[in-house]
């Protein structure tokens, strides 16, 4: 299986959801976008890693890690979103220690939130992209302006919040395929991409 790689767009908070956040991730030779939603905390610390100015006091939970496995000689090479199971997503830690690679099994906010610290490349298998991934319509009068929404939250007051589990929602259930398609675009076209990583996932779940 092919892999593609995968740029970080943006976070943009839940709507609809207290204390989740959307991780907005793009392929880099193409036009779609991986929702994922993660938790305040995780969303902080990918936050933090991308905005280099921003340094906190203590060293939190992935820069703890980081600085661990300096100490040891261990770098992470990659990052491979490798599994999609009923809307949750499963990711591979690549690692190398003294010219030995290792294969640690990570949360996929997890492993982004590493991958940043370490600068190493994110993947994902071109099966998923093609089942998750939001396709977006080339319009060339949206290059021209960066949405408000396509901001990372990059100041800390922001992720305050609990962060919640990625259980799969009833919300959509009566809704028919056909009216989920809508819906799907519609939310894109709003740049809801939390919302859209939802109905996506109801759709991938009946056509499974």
């Amino acid at each position: 299986m092919s892999l593609v790689k995968l740029t970080i767009k943006g976070i943009s908070y839940s709507q609809t959801q207290n204390g989740a956040y959307a991780l907005i991730l793009n392929e880099v030779d193409g036009d779609r976008k991986l929702p994922i939603v993660i938790g305040a905390f995780e969303a902080q610390s990918i936050a933090i890693a991308l905005e280099k100015e921003i340094r906190p006091p203590r060293p939190l939970t992935h820069d703890l890690f980081k600085n661990f496995a300096d100490r040891f000689d261990i770098v992470v090479k990659q990052v491979i979103i490798h599994k999609l199971v009923d809307g949750v997503f499963y990711s591979s830690i690549i690692c190398e220690r003294d010219k030995i690679e290792e294969i640690i099994d990570a949360r996929t906010s997890d492993a982004i939130a590493l991958a940043l610290r370490f600068s190493a490349p994110i993947f994902t298998y071109k099966n998923i992209l093609d089942k998750a991934g939001i396709y977006l319509k080339a319009n060339p009068a949206d290059d021209r302006e960066t949405p408000e929404n396509d901001d990372v939250l990059s100041s800390p007051e922001t992720f305050g919040l609990e962060e919640t589990n990625q259980a799969p929602s009833d919300t959509y259930a009566a809704n028919s395929l056909s009216e989920l398609y809508e819906l799907l675009e519609g939310a894109v076209d709003n740049e809801d991409y939390e919302k859209a990583a939802k109905i996506r996932d109801e759709i991938s779940r009946r056509e499974s």
